[in-house]
């Protein structure tokens, strides 16, 4: 649905739910920043989409990529930064906090697999670090997920494609008379073009129940994921010039792991309270080897990263009027805590993921408060702000097998933000944002005495690592058929030792700043063709480096995506989807680098009545594009030494998917 304008609201209006089921309906008047928006479900259904993580590419600027199987958690990459696998990135599942702090494998570790795509309603998100509810791991952006409450018809998927992938899914929803009960799983199983194959095997459970009580909403949600899988990770340039293996191929190839994740939310909705509470458990056995033989010549240089957690946590917000400055404000409060038990955050060096020897054996006890307030004010009829403020407390016990790294300790951070939006005229707003915002730190950086490997006396370093950011922007509407949104940002990151879960230590990473501008279109040409086209361009420096010595590596400076669909009167559906992605440095002088690769997919789909025949193509040009590059030091096991080299993980090549569904 498509909402109307709405501008500053008067003291006694009341903002009403939006619903969206397209792509950026009209927010005007609704949203603090250019750089927010919102995805609905229609949209998110029709288009093609190869991994559960692509989600995050409707985002504008924002990409993901995998480089280690379909178990491990993507990487992710926004505003020319890398940030891995979500050191900077948050995400919010109906309420719960996803980043995991303190995790085995890299702090803010983002796994998104657990997400059934049919079962979501809306996504939305903003960049930036101006949103005062937004805590740990938003500095660069952030997204909420949530999820249908009620199914029109029941659907079954079943999903054949290249490589053995297969897929079932099945949701249905039933009126209980007190509330609405729902239902969803689905099965995966994937092999890839690789040479070992990758034998994906997941499941999702996922089961909502919705009622209302005495004026309340009440949301009951919970989800059930398990994978385990074999990986390709990146080879060295070197052994594919010299075809000793293919570009499929490994080195290693006893590479991959297993997970789970159990989630269990409760969601209060009332008048002005909201109430979430959140328990959680997590598992991860990953095996990975990066350097091959560089550092035992015998065994191989392979580790196992094993986490094993309980997480616990809730939030209250509430929202009211108060008076002052001679008018009324919107007062937006709110108390949030988790607690993580981590029984097993373990470091092992292993052959063939048999474990040789322990390199860290760690428990921690991780509790963070987080506490913000928000106020808005509709000076007059065209100017608003917002004015935050927030602050989070982090306290940790480490009990590390090695005595001198293990402690206890605190540390708190406040974050300032402000919001000034001015409606221009009828149909445009401008938005400024401004923020200080954070990141947590493995806690064990925190406590870090002795190297494990080295033996060799360390530093420990702060656990909470500032991020100050501003945006400038614009969004609106040229006509009824085209909206847009542009800004310009800048982005500080304090400098920081980050904890790197490969060796159990730390390793210096200086500050980064980024400028850039990014913008997204949205056209409907005609009632029956939609056109969805962003555009970003980054610059991202280190700071305290000289110049042309201080590139960012992995840092992508253009990346642009157009997506286009076709509706037809049959209710059948063509659409297409382009994504460019730039090049990059890969060391701090430039002198080595990405190339930058462009992929194109199409879907087209089908309904016979009750029927609906889905062909998704991926990649259809068939590009020899890679998904991730790195340049650092290998060796193999008939190499004297270590060889400095590209190492690379390729896209996937064309592959073809056929999908029946049935509504029922």
């Amino acid at each position: 649905m498509i909402c109307a304008n709405v501008f500053a609201q008067s003291e006694n209006d009341e903002l009403n739910e939006i619903i969206v089921w397209g792509r950026e309906s009209d927010l005007i008047g609704l949203t603090d920043s250019a750089s927010e928006g919102i995805i609905g479900k229609e949209d998110l259904e029709d288009r093609p989409l190869y991994r559960v993580g692509e989600l995050f590419e409707y985002i504008p600027g924002m990409i993901a990529v995998a480089h280690s199987g379909g178990g491990k958690a993507n990487q992710y990459f926004l505003r020319g930064i890398n940030l891995d696998h979500g050191s900077d990135f948050a995400m919010n599942f109906e309420g719960m906090p996803v980043n995991l702090k303190s995790h085995a494998h890299g702090n803010g570790y983002l796994d998104a697999h657990f997400i059934v795509p049919e079962l979501i309603k809306t996504m939305s998100y903003t960049k930036g670090t101006h949103l005062a509810e937004m805590g740990d791991f938003s500095s660069v952006g952030s997204v909420t997920f949530e999820t249908v409450d009620h199914l029109d018809e029941g659907v079954a998927k079943l999903t054949l494609g290249s490589h053995d992938y297969r897929r079932l899914m099945a949701a249905d929803s039933w009126s209980t008379g007190t509330g609405e009960l729902l239902l969803g799983a689905e099965i995966k199983n994937y092999d890839g073009p690789w040479i070992t194959p990758e034998d994906t095997q997941l499941f999702n459970g996922f089961v909502k129940y919705t009622s209302t009580i005495m004026g309340v909403h009440s949301e009951t949600i919970a989800t059930f994921f398990s994978n385990k899988w074999n990986a390709t990770d990146q080879i060295p340039l070197r052994t594919f010039k010299s075809k000793s293996i293919s570009r499929y191929g490994a080195i290693d190839p006893f590479q991959g792991g297993k997970t789970h994740r159990f989630n269990f939310i409760s969601n209060l909705t009332g008048k002005d309270t909201n109430f979430t509470g959140y328990l959680s458990n997590y598992s991860l056995n990953l095996f990975a080897n990066p350097t091959y033989f560089l550092n035992d010549a015998v065994n191989g240089d392979q580790i196992e990263q094993e986490d094993d957690r309980w997480i616990v946590g809730g939030k209250i917000v509430r929202e009211m009027t108060v008076d002052f400055f001679n008018r009324k404000n919107n007062l937006n409060v709110g108390v949030e805590f988790q607690y993580d038990t981590i029984n097993d955050l373990n470091l092992f060096s292993t052959k063939a993921r048999n474990r040789l020897s322990s390199i860290r054996e760690d428990e921690i006890k991780e509790f963070s408060l987080g506490m913000h307030f928000k106020i808005e004010t509709n000076w007059n009829e065209r100017l608003r702000s917002f004015i935050g403020y927030r602050m989070d407390h982090y306290s940790w016990d480490v009990s590390a097998k090695r005595i001198e790294n293990s402690g206890k300790s605190a540390d708190t951070l406040f974050s300032p933000k402000l919001d000034i939006v001015y409606l221009l005229n009828n149909d445009w707003e401008f938005t400024f944002n401004y923020g200080q915002g954070f990141h947590s730190n493995d806690v064990r950086a925190a406590e870090l005495s002795v190297d494990p490997i080295s033996g060799e006396n360390v530093t420990p370093y702060d656990a909470l690592i500032s991020t100050k950011g501003w945006d400038i922007g614009f969004r609106g509407n040229f006509n009824e058929r085209l909206r847009a949104s542009f800004s310009y940002f800048y982005l500080d990151m304090d400098s920081a030792l980050l904890f790197v879960g490969d060796t159990g230590t730390t390793e210096p990473a200086g500050g980064i700043h980024v400028t850039g501008v990014e913008g997204a279109i949205y056209w409907i040409p005609k009632d029956n063709i939609v056109i969805d086209m962003t555009v970003a361009k980054n610059k991202a420096k280190m700071s305290g480096l000289p110049k042309n010595k201080n590139f960012v590596p992995d840092a992508h400076d253009f990346v642009a995506s157009l997506a286009a669909i076709l509706y037809f009167r049959s209710d059948a559906n063509a659409s297409i989807k382009l994504r460019h992605f730039g090049d990059a440095p890969l060391v701090e002088d430039k002198s080595r680098s990405k190339e930058a690769s462009t992929i194109l997919n199409m879907s087209v789909e089908y309904p016979f009545k009750d029927i609906i025949i889905e062909l998704d193509v991926f990649n259809i040009l068939d590009k020899k594009a890679n998904d991730i590059e790195y340049f650092y030091e290998s060796k193999l096991m008939n190499e004297g030494s270590g060889v400095g080299d590209y190492h690379f993980h390729p896209s996937n090549g064309r592959e073809y998917r056929l999908t029946l569904s049935y509504n029922f």
